[in-house]
């Protein structure tokens, strides 16, 4: 496990900071400087793996997030990587559950890791799209409940636990269907940023009404509250909820 866990190249994570903008070349002695860097990093996690497994993934996570805030928030004063953006939630109250390890919430006395922010707002509040994209999957036979996952470029959101159903077309084609929110979403359908998606259920395994709503970058979860606190620092706008990663 060790092993699969420090697979990652170094082109990878300099992806993960970077992105895939053109105009953010970096000169032979950045790249040089980047490399040591990230060298001494892996070589730190190696031997923090050895010693305590469960720090090692607390670090990694954590590594992961502060080089998204400190990426998105250096490529924010050369473009307008997070100005489309939308706050995936209407009426929103509370953030429930972060990102990252925690007790079950449903007893036991086990933790887990939780990929993804817990979103809590009044049943049939409807969920928009955060970023422009294609449906890649619609659910409602797993824990996620009925569920879209959406694909922009190298990121993939993830929206579990809403109201309605799959169904499937004469074609077999898969579709939510909510009919007392009027959405109907469908595999394959481009949506814009936000566009309503669905409405906050409690499908799937759950305590109460809320979203989950998770990201992946280049196939790596990635904490959400750290792309909003980026997203809003670029929008400058002071009044979105403030964000907790606890």
């Amino acid at each position: 496990m060790a092993a699969k866990l420090f697979a990652v190249r170094r082109s990878r994570w300099i992806l993960l900071v970077f992105g895939h903008r053109p105009e953010l070349m970096f000169s032979k002695e950045m790249t040089s400087v980047i490399n040591q860097f990230l060298t001494r990093v892996l070589q730190t996690l190696r031997s923090i793996v050895r010693s305590n497994r469960f720090l090692a993934m607390t670090t990694l996570s954590g590594l992961t997030a502060l080089l998204l805030v400190v990426s998105q928030t250096w490529v924010g004063a050369t473009g307008n990587t997070w100005q489309n953006a939308s706050f995936p939630v209407e009426n929103f109250q509370a953030y429930t559950s972060a990102f990252g390890y925690r007790s079950s919430p449903y007893g036991g006395g086990s933790r887990q890791f939780h990929r993804g922010l817990d979103m809590a707002a009044p049943e049939g509040s409807y969920i928009r799209n955060w970023w422009a994209g294609k449906v890649v999957e619609v659910s409602d036979n797993s824990a996620c409940g009925t569920s879209v996952v959406i694909e922009s470029g190298q990121w993939e959101h993830i929206y579990c636990h809403m109201q309605g159903h799959v169904e499937r077309d004469a074609s077999g084609r898969l579709y939510v269907i909510d009919r007392g929110g009027g959405i109907q979403i469908w595999e394959g359908q481009t949506v814009p940023a936000g566009s309503r998606i669905g409405r906050i259920g409690m499908t799937g395994r759950t305590t109460g009404p809320h979203l989950h709503w998770g990201l992946k970058y280049g196939g790596q979860w990635v904490d959400p509250a750290l792309v909003l606190r980026a997203m809003y620092a670029q929008q400058g706008t002071a009044s979105n909820p403030q964000i907790s990663s606890r």
